[in-house]
């Protein structure tokens, strides 16, 4: 076996990215204006069975557009899961609200049955709000991550959210492509609002970029509004509320157009090297059968948490790239004196997480050489 390196997750351009890129160039229409931005968004919408979408600069963009949206306002609070990215999170923060911290599932999702538990036994549901007993805080949304290509149980969240009028906001950076199989419903689409990262580590890439879209189509509008420094008139600078420089860049949609057309191989190139490395013994994390995974990221479970950094340090030895889950947002300088309610399984998965390559790109003696390798530490 050859000893190159084997990064992490990168991005596969074997399609049209260089012709859609390059076409853009030459006509000049390199910013934030320009026809591939509409057709991507239009793109998009289509494939998840929405009527809009507005395309911005990040997934943490989207996130905090998706938040004002759904009217947090500072000192409201938010429910989040601990074990996610930073950026599920601190959109929070940009609205001078707080989060609360939750459990994760076996799944890594939030743990509905907990945030359910929380919501009955820690609140009171007054004049239509869910008022924190501890803080006195109103409680106004939800944010559901799906992790690594997973799903939240949506259908019982989204009853709990109806009983209490919380708004709902899906993470779905990570899920472009998962749906439900029963209903069909991609992540995303199911909650008030849903946010898509390209970032370029994600089943497709702009180099940077995400994608909203919301149960409202009017919401949506607005927020493209919003991500456009909320110009009310294009020639004379009128500005009736204030805005972001938000938006994607005509550039990064026309390389996720070309991106897009191979979505669904890549959703395919990742489940196929799932199965490989299963095949050949490895403990990875399984992933809901009840939906139609993208198998984003993989995650191969240390029995003995001791192990992990070892894994970590002899993989990296061995010119393989993996790394540990998140640190968990409660435990982090900016989060530490946040509320948290029975955070048990985040801790044991944190402790035993290691993330393996998982690039569409990977070749079957890829997939050998991590296998063996992680075989001969354990």
């Amino acid at each position: 076996m050859t000893n190159k390196f084997i990064p992490l997750a990168v991005p596969n351009f074997s399609g049209n990215e260089l012709e859609y890129v390059t076409k853009v160039i030459k006509e000049e229409w390199v910013s934030t204006g320009g026809a591939e931005i509409q057709n991507l968004e239009e793109t998009i919408a289509k494939y998840l069975g929405v009527e809009v979408a507005a395309a911005v600069q990040s997934g943490t963009a989207g996130l905090h557009l998706a938040m004002l949206q759904a009217g947090v306002k500072p000192n409201d609070e938010v429910i989040v899961p601990t074990l996610t990215f930073i950026a599920a999170v601190n959109p929070v923060k940009y609205c001078y609200a707080e989060p609360v911290f939750m459990d994760c599932d076996d799944y890594l999702c939030l743990d509905v049955d907990k945030v359910r538990d929380f919501c009955k036994n820690e609140c009171d549901f007054i004049d239509g709000q869910l008022i924190n007993k501890k803080t006195l805080r109103h409680i106004k949304a939800i944010v559901a991550v799906h992790i690594f290509g997973n799903m939240v149980k949506m259908k019982p969240l989204m009853e709990l959210a109806k009983k209490y009028n919380l708004k709902v906001i899906e993470d779905a950076t990570e899920a472009l492509g998962t749906y439900e199989k029963t209903t069909g419903k991609y992540a995303g689409t199911i909650g008030d609002f849903g946010v898509y990262s390209f970032n370029g580590n994600k089943i497709i890439t702009t180099g940077g970029g995400g994608m909203v879209v919301a149960k409202k189509p009017e919401d949506v509008k607005h927020i493209k509004h919003l991500s456009t420094q909320a110009k009310d008139d294009v020639v004379y600078f009128v500005h009736s509320e204030i805005g972001y420089n938000y938006r994607m860049t005509n550039l990064q949609a026309a390389l996720g157009l070309a991106q897009f057309e191979q979505l669904e191989k890549f959703v395919e190139a990742k489940t196929n090297n799932y199965k490989k490395y299963t095949d050949r013994g490895l403990n990875l994390l399984p992933f809901d059968a009840s939906i139609r995974s993208n198998h984003w990221f993989y995650s191969y479970v240390c029995e003995n948490s001791q192990k992990r950094d070892d894994l970590i340090k002899y993989m990296t030895e061995n010119k393989i790239q993996t790394r540990p889950i998140w640190k968990l947002i409660h435990t982090l300088k900016p989060y530490e004196s946040c509320q948290t309610y029975k955070i048990e399984k985040a801790l044991y998965y944190y402790d035993r997480i290691v993330n393996i390559p998982s690039s569409t790109n990977l070749t079957m003696e890829d997939i050998e050489r991590v296998a063996k390798t992680i075989k001969e530490f354990c």
